[in-house]
């Protein structure tokens, strides 16, 4: 993923003093990133055990535990708000979006990163294999694949009063030298939790290890391309009050 948050990086206007809110911030690392820019980072996640590695990784960063449908967070007052993978995998995705666009600043960029098409992701069969083993009511009417498609991304931010930039596609390839640290890394996903609480670790381990058993390298390393993409959408201007318009009439 790190190649996705340098590029969201180096899109932005992050330097010293912007207020950036990540939804959604797992681990932390792109709060990190951020706050290496100069920005002033807040997090926010479900997922108390991400929200303490978060605290660790970042410590200067104010990161919570909280519901994206409902931000603890006053109207308008982040000027930079990140989703990765996160709004389609609320229980209410637009509901979600909404939140992250009230707290924004008029003329605030809100970035929405998700995962590309199935077909362009060799990770879908890991991502597939691991949320077959959720319940419906966890696993949620949406999942990861979305809003992979140019026109749902797009339409998902317009619906949420959003005005809609352009689509970035950036390829990420996970690498990983055995199945000690393919393991460590893919049962730590949000999903990969949950099936685990679901389903128990012995299932989803093994369900893991046949997902991407294709992308073992003859070396016993693995090897997934994948890619992602995001479009960082910007909030409304409010209307210019009628005293300060312009009514002048040319001659």
């Amino acid at each position: 993923m790190l190649a996705l948050y340098e590029s969201v990086l180096e899109q932005l206007p992050i330097g010293e003093g912007t207020r950036l809110l990540d939804v959604g911030c797992g681990a932390g690392l792109f709060l990190r990133l951020a706050a290496q820019c100069g920005a002033n980072v807040v997090g926010i996640d479900a997922d108390a055990t991400f929200v303490e590695v978060a605290r660790e990784r970042v410590p200067d960063a104010e990161v919570v535990v909280g519901d994206m449908e409902t931000l603890p967070h006053d109207d308008e007052c982040f000027d930079v708000v990140t989703g990765f993978d996160t709004f389609q995998l609320a229980s209410d995705p637009g509901r979600a979006l909404r939140e992250a666009a009230r707290v924004a600043r008029p003329g605030a960029a809100v970035v929405i990163a998700t995962w590309g098409r199935p077909e362009q992701c060799e990770a879908a069969r890991y991502v597939n294999a691991v949320r077959r083993r959720l319940v419906p009511s966890t696993a949620g009417p949406w999942g990861p694949f979305a809003l992979s498609s140019e026109r749902a991304l797009t339409s998902f931010a317009s619906a949420a009063g959003l005005i809609p930039g352009a689509r970035h596609d950036v390829p990420c390839v996970w690498n990983y030298a055995d199945d000690e640290h393919l393991l460590a890394a893919l049962r730590s996903t949000w999903f990969a939790v949950e099936a685990i609480a679901a389903a128990g670790e012995e299932c989803v381990t093994a369900a893991i290890l046949e997902s991407v058993a294709p992308y073992r390298m003859s070396g016993g390393d693995y090897r997934l391309e994948n890619l992602f993409s995001y479009l960082i959408a910007t909030t409304r201007h409010p209307p210019q009050p009628a005293a300060n318009r312009d009514t002048s009439v040319s001659p």
